[in-house]
């Protein structure tokens, strides 16, 4: 009867996240001055007032995402919940797994911001606008589109981003084959494949300028061995050793968000309930989809935190 706290990836953004806790909670609103300051810029009134377009940028959508993520972490803990005695594993998609590594204390939050603001930057970098795509493919297995990315890399890079369980799969590279696999995945019989509106292809190999980044940034940081073990991205099996949980950050840029697995891991070794911490509810309707033997429950907001409190505490 385990419990794991999940932290959400990009597209989970939203104008105006954050802006409650800010305004109920101190603890709260220190997380938001700390990472603006970190970043030098008034990063939380973009997510409090927008433009939409703005919060959406690479670059701003991941520090944004952590900071009500962790702030969110602040206002547990100040009301009693000790995340090494409560809580058994914690696992991030993407950029979340960087809000995993702040709340289990492996990063600070003036570096998760900086290093989060770097993978944004270099991400968006990497590959010119218009040469890179992505694209959503519901309703085939993960070997068929396995299969299909194969056929379409002929052409160029073509290979499955995310695996988000319940049918779900993102692919991701250059722009010509990823067209084509997503046509060849409607040929097979997918109910649905759709080109996503993406500034770069992310977790794709042609991320790789972008994991030099990353791998120079994370090499200059301090880090800690997180006092849970998170459940890597790319590997959907726990890790706690700092260096090593560095090394898989650098390769989560070019590899697979392996999220299906991460959570039928989570099935199999007793977790019980994924507390979702942050903006939105994504992870908890991916949980739904993968196993319905876990329990997902979203705590972004001050009423959630209540909730789960009375749970959590009671």
């Amino acid at each position: 009867m385990a419990i794991a706290f999940t932290f959400p990836g990009q597209g989970s953004q939203a104008v105006g996240m954050g802006k409650e806790l800010a305004e109920n909670f101190a603890e709260a609103r220190a997380v938001f001055e700390e990472v603006d300051d970190a970043l030098g810029q008034k990063l939380s009134d973009v997510m409090w007032n927008g433009p939409e377009e703005t919060l959406t940028l690479t670059a701003n959508a991941q520090p944004a995402l952590m900071a009500v993520s962790v702030a969110v972490m602040r206002v547990l803990e100040a009301r009693g919940l000790n995340l090494a005695d409560k809580v058994s594993y914690v696992a991030g998609h993407s950029l979340g797994e960087y809000s995993a590594l702040c709340a289990a204390r492996t990063f600070s939050l003036s570096d998760t911001a900086r290093l989060l603001r770097i993978r944004g930057n270099a991400m968006q970098a990497a590959v010119p606008v218009g040469e890179g795509a992505m694209a959503a493919i519901i309703g085939l297995e993960h070997g068929d589109v396995d299969a299909i990315c194969s056929q379409a890399a002929a052409d160029g890079v073509c290979q499955i981003a995310n695996d988000n369980g319940g049918g779900q799969l993102v692919i991701s590279g250059s722009k010509a084959p990823v067209e084509k696999a997503a046509a060849l995945a409607s040929e097979k019989g997918a109910k649905r494949a759709i080109m996503l509106p993406v500034s770069a292809p992310f977790h794709s190999a042609l991320m790789a300028p972008a994991a030099e980044a990353m791998r120079e940034a994370l090499a200059n940081v301090s880090k800690k061995s997180p006092v849970v073990p998170v459940i890597a991205n790319v590997r959907a099996a726990p890790v706690s050793d700092a260096d090593e949980i560095a090394r898989l950050l650098v390769e989560q840029v070019t590899g697979q968000v392996r999220w299906r697995e991460t959570v039928e891991w989570f099935a199999a070794n007793d977790v019980t309930t994924l507390y979702e911490i942050g903006s939105g509810k994504v992870l908890t309707g991916l949980a739904r989809r993968i196993d319905k033997t876990v329990n997902g429950v979203a705590v972004g907001t001050p009423a959630d935190i209540d909730a789960a409190l009375a749970t959590l505490l009671g």
